[in-house]
């Protein structure tokens, strides 16, 4: 990690809903530490796959778990960062309800770094993780 001041929470908001995509997934930071990011996603009917059985579809899940793990890396990075590779596992079907992402910093590297998640539904279950690799080095 580096020496710089950690981006507060309001700042990291303010980064991320410049994108129109973070705007529509209801992108809220609840919390922001060293290494570590706290996300929370609001539910939108236009995520359901399945109308029948109503849960949420799966790139859904996939782009939480890219940001979130992504997004993890501020504290060193000052902003978000090209991902490289991802891999995402489901755990269950994610229901209608809003959606609670963790991440955290595994390595940070001079040109490479590796972080993870974990997306929680409204009531506390897994629903999917991942891990992803991001493109790191200092902006020029």
């Amino acid at each position: 990690m580096t020496d710089k001041a950690l981006p507060t929470k309001e700042d990291i908001q303010a980064r991320l809903l410049r994108g129109p995509y973070h705007q529509w997934l209801g992108i809220e930071v609840l919390s922001v530490a060293t290494g570590e990011i706290e996300l929370k996603a609001k539910w939108r009917e236009e995520w359901v796959v399945n109308a029948d059985k109503g849960y949420t579809h799966g790139g859904i899940l996939a782009a939480l778990v890219d940001l979130t793990a992504d997004w993890a890396l501020v504290s060193s990075t000052g902003r978000g960062v090209p991902t490289i590779d991802l891999r995402v596992d489901y755990h269950r079907a994610a229901m209608p309800g809003d959606l609670t992402a963790k991440g955290k910093v595994i390595k940070f590297g001079s040109q490479v770094s590796v972080a993870e998640a974990q997306v929680f539904d409204k009531d506390g279950k897994l629903v999917a993780s991942g891990r992803g690799v991001y493109s790191t080095p200092a902006a020029g």
